[in-house]
């Protein structure tokens, strides 16, 4: 049998504005109720270049390779997918919170039934060739969701002509320097 490469989700900084669609979308998604997000977008007060500025930065379950709260649950109502999603099986689940003191994101959420629910990276839009209803709602679209050769390719072509430019430009100013006799 074949195992599917690992999906990961990540959240592009620079893009991301605060905008909350991704929260919003969720939610509608899931049908929750007041109460519990499987995302929320976090603020936080930066100095950049002298400036104060607000960065955000939306916290969804991170669906990790080597899941802490797989481990921690006790009755092994946690589970990852062949693709890497991690999932619960509420019915398993006795509502003890050892996976969201395990959880380095503070991610696991409880519903009114006192068992623990989070996001699912909307595995069954996945299953149909989906992208989640958060990336797919983010204007900016800075969640991305693949493999991380697929997400790496996107941050390539996003940022690394950018970058690489002035970098090749000071290099090759530095390199005529040099043959000129003067200092790299």
């Amino acid at each position: 049998m074949k195992t599917k490469k690992q999906l990961t989700l990540y959240v592009d900084t620079r893009r991301c504005m605060g905008c909350r669609a991704c929260e919003i979308a969720c939610k509608l998604e899931n049908n929750l109720p007041a109460g519990p997000r499987y995302t929320m977008v976090t603020e936080t007060e930066v100095v950049e270049d002298g400036a104060d500025k607000l960065k955000f930065l939306p916290v969804p379950c991170q669906h990790c390779a080597d899941a802490p709260c797989m481990k921690a649950c006790p009755t092994g109502a946690i589970y990852k997918r062949e693709d890497g999603v991690v999932l619960v099986n509420r019915k398993k689940c006795i509502g003890c919170h050892e996976c969201l003191w395990s959880c380095p994101f503070g991610v696991p959420q409880y519903g009114a039934d006192g068992k623990m629910q989070k996001c699912t990276l909307c595995a069954f839009r996945l299953d149909l060739g989906e992208r989640p209803a958060c990336a797919k709602a983010c204007p900016a679209e800075a969640i991305l969701v693949g493999t991380t050769e697929e997400i790496s390719a996107v941050l390539r072509s996003r940022y690394g002509a950018e970058n690489a430019a002035p970098r090749l430009d000071a290099f090759r100013a530095a390199e005529r320097r040099a043959a000129a006799g003067g200092k790299p």
